[in-house]
Formats: C-alpha cells, sequence, structure tokens
C-alpha cells in the first residue's frame, strides 16, 4: 500500500459529546448553526462511528463516556473496561478475595483496644462514598448494595454511606429513586446500623477533576470527615425535599452539600480515626482527588486538621492515577494498555502536541495515553484554565483559547490533538440555548483550525468520543443531562492533492477504535501495531 506524505499537520480535533441524531426540538447540534461542520460533512469523506457498547470496551447497551473513548482512540482497540471490568470482578469474586477488601473489614472488626468484650461497641464504622446511581459511567448503585451485603455477611455491623448525587448520567431529578432503593435494601439487616451520613451533588462536592475546583473536595471533606455543611436534616429523604423548596429546578449534580444528624443533633456518620472507607467509583477522574486528599502526605489543596493519612484505610474501586499508584489499597487491578498511538509514533520520530481546558484535560493526554500522564519523547501538553462559573452561563468555554493555541503551534507539529469539552459540560446541563452557543463557539474555531490547515498543507479529522448534546430531551420532552449510545461522527477534510489518493476503507461496524490507524495512514505509518483495529482508509 502506497503512503500519504503531507506538507502540513495531521490534527485531531475531538469534538467531546456530540453525536449524531435525527434533527428535532432537543437536538443542539442540529439546531446550532454551524456552517463549517455542516459543510465539511456534505463535501468530505464522512463516516458515523459506534462510541457506546462493546465497541468502546463496556457492556453492550451501555452509552459511551469520555474515559473509554479517549481510551479507546488511543489504544487503537476496545480494551474491557469500565462497568464492564468491574462487573466481572464481581462475579468472579475479585473484588472480594482483594487484599483492599480483607484489609477494610480486619480494620473495622479491630477489637484490640480495651473494649471489655463488648464487641459490638468495638467495631468501626464501614464507608463508601462515590455516586450514588445506576448511571454505570462513574459507578453502580448494585456495586455498593453487593458490598454492604457481603460486609454484613463478614460482620460488620455498622457502615454509613456518603452519596455523591449524580442528575447527570442519569436524569436531573432522579435521586429520591435511589435513596429510597437503598433505605429499603439496608432495612432488610435488621440487626445492623446502616445509613446514609451525608451528601451533595458532583458538581458541587468531592467530585471535581483535573484540579479544577479543589474547594468541592474541601467541602466533601468537611462533610464527611468532619461533619461540617451548610444544610442538616435528620434523613437523605428530608435533605432533597427540602432543597427542592428551597431552591426550585435544581438538579442533583447541583444539590448543596448537607449531613445527616440524629436525635442529639449530631452528625451520624463522621469518618473517624480508625474507621475504613471504600470508595466505590471505577472510573478515575472524579476518584482520584479525593483519594488524594485521604491518602497523601504531604497535600497542599486544603487543611485536613490533624489528620493523618494511616487514620483511615481507604480503599478504592480501582487504581486511580496508574503513574503513582494511587490508591494502594484498591479493589479491582486496574487495566493495563499498551502500544498507544503516542508511543506508536513518537517511535517513528513524530512529534505531538495535545490542548485542551482542564475539564477535558487529563482525557486528551492521560486517558487517551492509555492511563498515564507521562509524556514520551516528542509529546507535549498544554492546559488551559477552565471556568469555575457554571457552564451554562459561559457555554463558549475555553473554545477560542484552545483553537489559538493549537494555531500557533500548527507549524511545529506533525500531529495535534484537542478536545473542545463544550457539547458534553453545557449538554450535561440540558440548556437547550446554552448548549446551541457552546456548538457554535466550536464551529467557529473549527473553520479558523480549517483554514490554517489549508494554508499548511494538511489533514483536519474531525471526530467525537460519545454522544450528549444531540439529545437534550427524552421521548417524553423531559430534559435530559446523560450521555446517549448514538453514534459519532468521523469527519476528514483534507484539500490537498493527497484526497484523490485514498477512500473510506470496507470497515464492518466502523468505531472509535479505528481512529488510531487512521491517525497513523495519514501520517505516512501504515504499519502500525498488529493489536489496533484497521484505518478507516485505505491508500489507492
Amino acid at each position: 500500500m502506497d503512503k500519504l506524505s503531507y506538507d502540513g499537520p495531521i490534527v485531531l480535533a475531538i469534538l467531546d459529546g456530540v453525536g449524531l441524531a435525527p434533527d428535532g426540538p432537543g437536538n443542539a447540534v442540529s439546531r446550532a448553526r454551524t456552517s463549517f461542520l455542516g459543510k465539511a460533512a456534505r463535501e468530505y469523506l464522512h463516516v458515523a462511528l459506534d462510541a457506546s457498547g462493546e465497541a468502546v470496551g463496556l457492556v453492550a447497551g451501555q452509552m459511551g463516556n469520555s474515559e473509554v473513548g479517549h481510551n479507546t482512540m488511543g489504544a487503537g482497540r476496545a480494551i474491557k473496561q469500565g462497568i464492564a471490568k468491574i462487573e466481572e470482578a464481581f462475579a468472579t469474586g475479585e473484588v472480594f478475595d482483594s487484599e483492599a477488601w480483607k484489609g477494610a473489614i480486619l480494620r473495622v472488626l479491630d477489637r484490640s483496644e480495651g473494649t471489655g468484650g463488648n464487641e459490638q461497641a468495638a467495631q468501626r464504622t464501614l464507608h463508601f462514598a462515590g455516586i450514588f446511581s445506576d448511571g454505570g459511567v462513574h459507578s453502580h448503585i448494585s456495586h455498593l448494595e453487593q458490598m454492604i451485603q457481603k460486609a454484613y455477611d463478614d460482620g460488620v455491623r455498622r457502615m454509613r454511606v456518603h452519596a455523591i448525587f449524580d442528575g447527570r448520567d442519569v436524569l436531573p431529578q432522579s435521586e429520591p429513586k435511589y435513596i429510597q432503593r437503598f433505605e429499603k435494601f439496608a432495612a432488610k439487616f435488621q440487626d445492623a446500623d446502616i445509613r446514609i451520613a451525608s451528601g451533595g451533588g458532583r458538581m458541587t462536592t468531592v467530585s471535581d477533576r483535573y484540579g479544577n475546583d479543589w474547594q468541592m473536595v474541601a467541602r466533601g471533606w468537611d462533610m464527611m470527615v468532619n461533619g461540617e455543611a451548610d444544610y442538616y436534616f435528620k434523613s437523605a429523604e428530608e435533605a432533597i425535599s427540602v432543597l427542592r423548596r428551597v431552591k426550585p429546578g435544581v438538579q442533583d449534580q447541583n444539590l448543596p452539600a448537607f449531613v445527616i444528624v440524629g436525635a442529639d443533633e449530631q452528625p451520624v456518620g463522621k469518618i473517624e480515626k480508625g474507621d475504613a472507607l471504600i470508595y466505590f467509583d471505577f472510573r478515575a477522574d472524579r476518584a482520584i482527588e479525593i483519594a488524594m486528599a485521604f491518602t497523601y502526605w504531604d497535600f497542599p489543596y486544603f487543611k485536613r486538621g490533624d489528620y493523618q493519612p494511616t487514620d483511615v484505610y481507604f480503599v478504592g474501586m480501582t487504581e486511580y492515577n496508574s503513574d503513582t499508584h494511587v490508591p494502594e489499597h484498591r479493589l479491582v487491578e486496574p487495566v493495563e494498555i499498551d502500544e498507544t498511538l503516542n508511543r506508536f509514533l513518537s517511535k517513528q520520530g513524530i512529534s505531538e502536541l495535545a490542548v485542551s481546558e482542564t475539564v477535558k484535560f487529563g482525557h486528551v493526554t492521560y486517558y487517551f495515553n492509555g492511563n498515564s500522564y507521562d509524556k514520551v519523547v516528542g509529546e507535549e501538553h498544554v492546559k488551559i484554565d477552565s471556568y469555575t462559573e457554571p457552564y451554562e452561563t459561559r457555554p463558549w468555554m475555553r473554545t477560542a483559547e484552545i483553537t489559538d493555541v493549537v494555531l500557533e503551534n500548527l507549524d511545529k507539529y506533525k500531529f495535534v490533538r484537542l478536545n473542545y469539552p463544550g457539547g458534553d459540560m453545557v449538554g450535561h446541563t440540558a440548556d437547550m440555548e446554552a448548549t446551541i452557543v457552546a456548538m457554535e463557539a466550536i464551529d467557529l474555531s473549527l473553520a479558523r483550525i480549517a483554514a490554517k490547515v489549508d494554508e499548511l498543507g494538511g489533514v483536519l479529522v474531525i471526530v467525537a468520543d460519545h454522544g450528549n448534546a444531540e439529545e437534550l430531551l427524552d421521548a417524553n420532552g423531559a430534559k435530559k443531562t446523560s450521555h446517549t449510545t448514538n453514534k459519532v461522527p468521523c469527519i476528514i477534510y483534507d484539500n490537498t492533492a493527497n484526497r484523490t489518493k485514498y477512500q473510506l476503507a470496507p470497515v464492518v461496524e466502523p468505531g472509535l477504535a479505528n481512529i488510531a490507524a487512521t491517525m497513523a495512514v495519514l501520517l505516512g505509518e501504515n504499519d502500525y501495531p498488529e493489536s489496533w483495529d484497521t484505518a478507516l482508509i485505505e491508500v489507492e
């Protein structure tokens, strides 16, 4: 097969959360004025890609997400991960056979502190925390239930849950359903003390990512460890009911932090010295910072009082940082991804640049590179600080600044990849007008990059990692904040003479796993790793 050769760069623009769906009242992508994208889809090679379920290593029918989407693109193949890997670990017993599980149970059942034989009084508390839904993107409530059951079978009688409310991967105001499910489940254990101790929305409490807003983590720490928050309630159900009245229309993801107190007005479940905490998120990006807070000795991000990392036995569902191997104790060992695109290109001497803003920087670097922040020879990363205000108030996000950095560097790197977060981050608010603005900002920026690519004699490949912005209303017309299982676009914008030298390859069920090989062929590297799925194009 002949090799392609371009004077200019090969640019991969990832439109986060921009899927394909019929035009309709809930489709912010089709409703936006995107003249460049529309023309590119009509006039250049264009193929719809699978970006969910088994195509990205998840269980069939599971919506895709940014983590697995970037993993799959960068790895060149679908790797069993996310909920698929965790479900398998529960099914085989790997979770409960792990040293981390055994260590947590032993910590809680320690009866060596002079209790005078009163074993129940001596028992410490086993805590659980994580995103509290069945969304299956970061976590699943069924995993929490299985662990509570096993802990009970192992002799634990005092358990507390610190619930991070979802509203993004599930319906925006669906938390009462999960609270009721949990309360019904916990009621089965009549001789045990199992209850929700605190809660807060994932966009206000605990679940920050990429160091965008450490105050979210600090609020979660205060809520879970110090028993301090702006709101106190007798139960989680009461909390949701009252907060809905105080803040009409507030989505679960934006609920403020609260603490549950008993008849004595004291917190019912602070995380205290000697306790164990299992963080049940399996996706790393919104779990790593709270893991750092509980496990790092040198921790500069907020004050932890006199806390020492040995005070609490912290367990993660899996490893949240493969470079630093945090946390030390984990229920499921991480997947190892080798032969990634960035490593392959580095071996060929091809220079690389990755650019995004904070909220998606880790996706276009860490996840794209096989769960590693380490840069290979010839690779550079640029992060632009995201706004900390609500996304719907600044829906253009840092799209222009990302574009500026890319344009400044297009003549310096052969392969440039970037992530525009607007379709996903604004789409998660289900605010139609704001998401339209996000899409229009992205379209303007793509046109700027395309013009420079034409000038330099390169190629612009436009793709998405999963759907979201194209489906902001569900079948009943209600707001939808979650990802979708829709296919995503892949457009190869090429105005060079090479455009006539290749065509779409007859790939069966093309998906994100075909992106790495496609980039390699465009870069003139036809002998890509055999482990990769084939390229979407073939050179004539």
